[in-house]
């Protein structure tokens, strides 16, 4: 078995995160926009939310930030919120709508 690469493993810890308030991980909802890799292992992640007015915004944020420095190899570690573009529910994953009931 090959060794997945750091990005492979950022998106598998990504994947351990849930909005408290669905039974769907962040990835497959379709919230992680980007994962920038930066020198020095450093990583940007933009992530967006599934509303502005969201109650668990920072819990989420901080989950994201300390699972992704935790892992072996990453060095500074950056959650960009952003909300262009909004999210909706296009960006989920087939296996997140169909979860969710929407398929």
């Amino acid at each position: 078995m090959s060794e997945l690469s750091l990005r492979d493993r950022i998106e598998e810890a990504l994947r351990t995160i849930y909005d408290p308030e669905l039974p769907v991980n962040i990835f497959e909802l379709g919230l992680i926009y980007k994962i920038q890799m930066m020198e020095n292992n450093g990583v940007h992640i933009y992530m967006t939310l599934t509303a502005p007015a969201c109650p668990a915004a920072g819990e989420i944020m901080g989950e994201v930030e300390t699972k992704v420095k935790a892992l072996e190899g990453v060095g500074d570690v950056e959650v960009r919120l952003t909300f262009d573009p909004p999210w909706d529910r296009d960006m989920m994953s087939d296996e997140a709508k169909l979860e969710m009931g929407f398929l």
